[in-house]
């Protein structure tokens, strides 16, 4: 795999909605949070390969809400990079926690959050039905709850990182 360079959007860039509606198929959702948070995306060889969005949500704490990766570069690392990032990120704009929510049917994103630290604090039941008119799929199982996870990131050092 080649170096993989995450970077900032600015509001004049064009946002990866394609890739963004991967990870979250509500576009009106995607472009509300797009407007107010903060997008990175990861590039390889200057083509987009990964993304993610980072939303203020309270004092002191801001949401991991959407991640998403090219498809054809599953399986390789890249989630994995983006969130460190987003944590990263996160702790240098002086957040003390970060949130993400995932469908209860998202198997290897539930893995893979725990994997970078975060705890499971708690479960929105019927969430999905509630905001998406659709029904949604993941590996054979209806997304229908978000299962809540957090991280308390005003006390990592560089070795919890490691």
């Amino acid at each position: 795999m080649s170096i993989i360079d995450i970077k900032a959007l600015s509001n004049k860039d064009e946002f990866p909605l394609c890739l963004l509606l991967t990870a979250d198929p509500s576009e009106t959702l995607v472009m509300e949070y797009i407007k107010r948070g903060i997008c990175n995306v990861a590039k390889e060889q200057d083509q987009i390969v990964g993304v993610y969005v980072l939303l203020p949500t309270r004092p002191e704490t801001i949401e991991l809400v959407n991640i998403a990766v090219e498809e054809r570069k599953q399986g390789m690392g890249i989630g994995k990079k983006l969130v460190l990032h987003a944590i990263e990120t996160a702790k240098d704009l002086g957040y003390k926690t970060i949130e993400v929510g995932t469908g209860n049917s998202s198997i290897n994103q539930l893995a893979l959050y725990q994997k970078c630290g975060f705890r499971i604090t708690y479960v929105d039941k019927d969430f999905f039905l509630r905001h998406y008119q659709e029904p949604i799929f993941e590996n054979g199982i209806p997304c229908v709850d978000m299962i809540r996870l957090m991280m308390d990131i005003k006390s990592i050092t560089e070795k919890d990182k490691n």
